[in-house]
């Protein structure tokens, strides 16, 4: 992978090691040679992660809205730096530069993002690694309504099983990197009864 779309908050959250993992993730872009594509944004857990790799050279590419690049939040200090129409653009713009995607804590924009490219993989429409990164147990909740989704019927295992997951910058690349993906699936199952 030589460049990762990374989704995670405009905030830093309550807890230091939020802050503190983005800032690994950033470092261990640049020493591993792989570009970000993010958000755009100087504040939160996207100012950690980008300042990170802007502090050690690595290369940094924003894709902000419109409606968000006037709200002083875009960060400066990238160098290249896309300005989308909209959200939905800004998804596709990221979607087309990216080899994989990896989420970190974040609020509803952040989720939008990691279900969006997962369904896009089910979906077969794209075929890349999505990861998330479980800082501090942070998604143990979301994770486990996944699998209330696969045991109630309305999610197949074998999609479930897109999402990598780990608690380790580290363990997280390192099965990225293997990802394989898994066979297309019907949209819609026969109902036998």
């Amino acid at each position: 992978m030589e460049r990762v779309a990374v989704f995670c908050g405009s905030s830093l959250g309550f807890n230091e090691q939020y802050k503190l993992e983005a800032e690994k993730l950033g470092n261990y872009f640049c020493v591993q040679g792989i570009d970000m594509v993010y958000g755009g944004g100087k504040i939160g857990m996207m100012g950690a992660i980008a300042d990170a790799m802007i502090k050690n050279n690595g290369t940094v590419i924003g894709v902000i809205p419109e409606l968000l690049e006037d709200e002083e939040v875009m960060h400066d200090a990238v160098e290249e730096m896309i300005v989308a129409k909209s959200m939905s653009d800004r998804k596709v713009i990221i979607s087309r530069l990216v080899d994989g995607y990896i989420a970190m804590p974040g609020g509803f924009g952040t989720l939008d993002e990691l279900f969006e490219v997962l369904t896009l993989n089910q979906l077969g429409v794209e075929q890349k690694p999505v990861g998330l990164l479980n800082t501090n147990g942070f998604f143990d909740h979301s994770l486990a309504q996944l699998d209330v989704m696969v045991a109630e019927g309305f999610l197949k295992s074998i999609n479930r099983s897109m999402l990598i997951v780990s608690d380790t910058v580290e363990g997280l690349l390192t099965q990225m990197v293997s990802y394989k993906k898994p066979e297309k699936t019907k949209i819609i199952d026969k109902v036998v009864r």
